[in-house]
């Protein structure tokens, strides 16, 4: 049986913990997190069933989800202390770790929410979603930082 042959044998000066051995994934699955930003852009959460029971996500704050009811009560909770959200997507990217046999997705964009009471608040975001065998959302991780005006 032949093995695949790694193309790539540069060496690094540090080794990853999780995987160095990725490439492009299933577009498929860009499109089920998209849909999820979307819903919660358009506070139609139950849109879209996508979340495995023992999903597991990790806020940018600090807070942690775990499991798919409590994943879900918290983003209803959250969603419905703005008024309006607005996401702008600057890039996503579907991932196959090779050597882990897993599906990802990488994106990061701006979410805009505005309070009830007119306040805005605008943050950029870099998000990481596992994706397992059954097509659901097992892991998430956030990332996010207020936006620095671009120095040209």
């Amino acid at each position: 049986m032949n093995k695949a042959v790694r193309m790539n044998q540069t060496p690094y000066p540090y080794t990853a913990n999780y995987s160095s051995d990725f490439s492009i994934g299933n577009p498929a699955n860009s499109r089920k997190i998209l849909e999820l930003w979307k819903d919660f852009d358009n506070n139609t959460l139950e849109a879209h069933d996508y979340f495995a029971d023992t999903a597991v996500m990790f806020f940018s704050d600090g807070t942690m989800a775990k499991g798919k009811d409590s994943i879900m009560a918290g983003a209803k909770q959250f969603r419905s202390s703005m008024s309006n959200v607005t996401s702008t997507l600057d890039a996503w990217v579907p991932l196959k770790s090779n050597d882990r046999n897993e599906s990802w997705v990488a994106l990061w964009g701006t979410e805009t929410a505005t309070s009830p009471d007119g306040k805005v608040d605008k943050r950029d975001i870099q998000e990481i979603w596992r994706i397992n065998k059954d097509g659901k959302v097992d892991f998430m991780k956030q990332f996010s930082a207020k936006p620095q005006m671009m120095q040209e």
